[in-house]
């Protein structure tokens, strides 16, 4: 069965003002229709995974504090933390 989950989190988003200030800024929106829009708009489904898993990237990182509020002092420690942190998000 697939899940819908993904799908259910952005539709909040699908706010016709919002829709416009996307498309005013030349930008393409790539967030599902509301399942009770009476007329339903076409969306990149395979860029909104790839958008999912970047946010869902992120929101791990920032579960790690160290990197969110930056403890290291030098570009090369924290790069490095980096680095460690997206290593074991991927093993999971």
């Amino acid at each position: 069965m697939k899940s819908v989950a993904p799908l259910i989190e952005n539709v909040a988003f699908d706010a016709d003002w919002l829709l416009a200030e996307i498309d005013a800024r030349g930008a393409c929106a790539v967030i599902p229709p509301k399942m009770n829009r009476k007329i339903q708009r076409d969306h990149d489904r395979h860029a909104y995974k790839w958008r999912h898993l970047a946010e869902n990237f992120f929101a791990k990182i920032k579960e790690l504090r160290a990197i969110a509020m930056r403890y290291e002092k030098t570009a090369c420690s924290y790069a490095a933390n980096w680095h460690l942190a997206a290593t074991i998000i991927a093993s999971r």
